[in-house]
Parts: C-alpha cells; sequence; structure tokens
C-alpha cells in the first residue's frame, strides 16, 4: 500500500488500531525515517490515547494509558545483542499481558523469532516520495492491499 503523506501514514495506523485487541503485537520494519513512529502515533489515535507519542529509542520503551487499551511502545534500535534484546522484550511483554496492552515493537529483528502470534509492518522509501507498506496480520495473510 503507497502512503503519500504524514497525514495517511496516521490514518493508517489509525485504521490498523480498530483490528488490534489487548494482547496484540505489532512489529514495524523499515529505515530510518521511514515513519515507523509516525505509524504508532496513528495507532495511539486511534486507540483516542492523549498522551504525545514520541520515539523510544534512548528511554527504551513508553507506556501510554489513556486509551482505551494501554499501549507499549518499544524500541530496539539501540541493542546490539540478541540477548539483551530479549531481556527487554520479554520484561515488556509481561507488562503488555498483565495490563492488557497492546505492545508494539521497532526494529524487532533480534526478538522476531520468539514471537508465535503478531502483526508485520514492513515500511520502504517509494521511488519518488511517500512510503510503502506490507501489513501482514498475525495469520500471514495480506491485510490490506
Amino acid at each position: 500500500m503507497f502512503v503519500e503523506n504524514l497525514k495517511e501514514t496516521l490514518n493508517l495506523g489509525k485504521k490498523l488500531s480498530h483490528k488490534l485487541n489487548p494482547q496484540s503485537i505489532v512489529l514495524l520494519q523499515g529505515p530510518i525515517g521511514a515513519g515507523k513512529t509516525s505509524f504508532v502515533q496513528g495507532i495511539a489515535k486511534g486507540l483516542s490515547i492523549s498522551d504525545e507519542i514520541t520515539s523510544p529509542t534512548f528511554a527504551l520503551s513508553h507506556h501510554y494509558n489513556s486509551g482505551k487499551i494501554p499501549l507499549i511502545h518499544l524500541d530496539l534500535y539501540r541493542l546490539e545483542d540478541a540477548s539483551s534484546a530479549k531481556e527487554v522484550f520479554f520484561s515488556e511483554e509481561q507488562e503488555a499481558l498483565q495490563r492488557q496492552a497492546i505492545l508494539v515493537i521497532e526494529w524487532p529483528e533480534l526478538i522476531e523469532p520468539l514471537i508465535d502470534n503478531f502483526w508485520k509492518i514492513k515500511i520502504s522509501y517509494a521511488k519518488k516520495y511517500g512510503r510503502n507498506y506490507e501489513i501482514r496480520d498475525p495469520k500471514n495473510l495480506l491485510t490490506f492491499s
């Protein structure tokens, strides 16, 4: 799916939020600057979260409780080894399960093999402008065309 601008990115995230349930896991892959955090802002908007959504690159995770469903936003970019990534992931996954939260993970490559049931969003730069999104649901069926 081609997305032309920030407004469309937010709308796509919002649209996806309506398909998510408590304990859903969303893996976001894409290069730096592709709009992963902007996509999460759209998900948060769809969940009626009133907090400002910012990148958790340095904090590793941000927790948002003000919406219909809690949201945990995790960013594994700074973690270089699988052991550290696993430790952070398992801790945040446990928190998400306890709080019935949605867990969104940027840079999930190190922990993806540990997860059985997840949404996967791949974002890539389009040729001239905008972004291409490939969105797959937990059953690995193309959800959005």
